[in-house]
């Protein structure tokens, strides 16, 4: 099938779980910016109406359906990206789940945190890999994991079994993609966009557009940015 690219060198980002909170916002904000941004959404129903939110006319805005826990799904998303645009320049694996503030790690359900760990990291590594090809031939390739200090082993000291572990493997992978692709230009980070006022969050948070700034920085960093970091609003966070 032929391809329908946009025609022209707008950079294309992709952001996963952005019907909602964050990731909505990080859409918003890409947009914003001068990206034509593909909105990830489980229900495309609910990716479509988040998308016309931020852009009525759909012109900057294109959502996708998008499980991340489904390697079939994020296949099928790499190819459709492929396909429409041709390019793909800026991914933010921000789809996450399970915020389980009732938990603790002694008596875990092991269900649930397998659960956790096949969305927050297993649905980050398989997206990746679904866009690499794409990203690899960016002349500016962003991967940004949206991460929480939760899952920073320096200040980790019980509780949130499931997010805290699922959180700090995510951490880990961003380290390990920053050093294998370092040489291929791609700049690797995972940003904790602290606690945000959302779904998943809560009330009393930070403002959602303050959590997403940071995220929107890692991922129009310039070439001279670091990679490999884990960063809260362009700041280092301790791993």
């Amino acid at each position: 099938m032929a391809q329908q690219q946009t025609g022209d060198a707008t950079p294309v980002a992709v952001v996963t779980g952005a019907n909602r909170g964050i990731g909505h916002e990080v859409a918003r904000q890409l947009a914003d910016r001068g990206h034509r941004v593909v909105l990830g959404s489980r229900d495309l129903a609910k990716g479509r109406a988040a998308a016309a939110r931020i852009d009525p006319g759909g012109t900057r805005v294109t959502p996708v359906r998008l499980d991340v826990a489904d390697a079939a799904s994020a296949t099928a998303m790499g190819e459709w990206v492929a396909e429409r645009f041709g390019r793909a320049d800026v991914l933010v694996n921000n789809a996450a789940i399970l915020y389980d503030t009732w938990a603790q790690a002694r008596t875990a359900d092991l269900a649930e945190v397998r659960r956790a760990m096949d969305t927050n990291l297993f649905g980050a590594w398989r997206v990746t890999q679904a866009l690499l090809p794409l990203l690899e031939r960016s002349p500016r390739p962003r991967i940004v994991n949206v991460s929480s200090e939760g899952g920073s082993l320096a200040s980790m000291s019980g509780g949130i079994p499931a997010y805290a572990t699922s959180k700090a493997a995510l951490n880990a992978l961003t380290r390990l993609l920053a050093g294998e692709l370092s040489r291929a230009g791609v700049l690797v980070n995972a940003v904790c966009p602290g606690w945000v006022a959302t779904d998943m969050g809560g009330a009393g948070g930070r403002p959602v557009a303050d959590g997403a700034a940071g995220v929107v920085w890692a991922a129009t960093l310039p070439d001279s940015g670091p990679t490999g970091g884990f960063f809260r609003d362009g700041k280092p966070v301790p791993w």
